[in-house]
């Protein structure tokens, strides 16, 4: 038995998106309406990396779930913020694929030089709440009916995390190629790996 965090690649596209579809088609946790293919998450995957960790947990050779951060806002004063997002496949909740995602993301996240990552979460959903505030993320308000999905509308509330202490001079922030250069990133990769539980034999 075994786990495994380490950055997503475009052959993981088939997996990432069979663990986003039901999210998409059967409730309203995603905005999206229509599932991204293959096609489409291989072409995210690739988007995001260059500046941002796009992460994947596997379990027993198996993608359990995936993570990952993309900038906060265009404007340049937001540069050292991001947004996060995690997703676990339905048959690995609640063992710690989340938890370990995100230690590794976050990890990475910092070294990189961000300070802030920012979480929206449509509401209802206590599962994905109680992962956050266990991060450490704090609520800071509600969008209140600010999506119209499955015939009703929804509320999103917005949770903060700060991923290392302000600086009164930051620099900007650094690719994640450059990240990956530092002797210090497999022990970031591989931060959350021991927080996820192994299947029983």
């Amino acid at each position: 038995m075994s786990v495994r965090i380490r950055l997503a690649s475009e052959q993981d596209a088939d997996a990432i998106a069979a663990i986003y579809r039901p999210v998409v088609e059967d409730t309203a946790i995603s905005f999206e309406t229509t599932a991204p293919g293959r096609e489409e998450m291989a072409r995210r995957v690739a988007e995001t990396l260059p500046s941002y960790p796009w992460l994947v947990c596997e379990r027993d050779g198996r993608i359990a779930g995936y993570a990952y951060a993309t900038r906060h806002r265009v404007r340049a004063a937001y540069q050292w913020s991001v947004d996060t997002s995690v997703y676990i496949d339905e048959a690995d909740r609640r063992s710690g694929v989340g938890r370990g995602l995100y230690l590794s993301l976050f990890a990475i996240l910092a070294a990189q030089g961000y300070f802030n990552a920012f979480a929206g979460i449509a509401l209802p959903n206590p599962g994905s709440v109680a992962l956050h505030e266990a991060m450490g993320f704090e609520k800071l308000g509600v969008y209140h009916n600010v999506g119209f999905k499955l015939g009703e509308w929804h509320d999103v509330g917005w949770w903060q995390l700060m991923l290392r202490s302000h600086e009164a001079l930051p620099h900007e922030p650094l690719s994640l190629d450059s990240v990956r250069r530092l002797p210090t990133w497999e022990r970031l990769l591989v931060r959350g790996e021991a927080v996820v539980r192994v299947k029983a034999a």
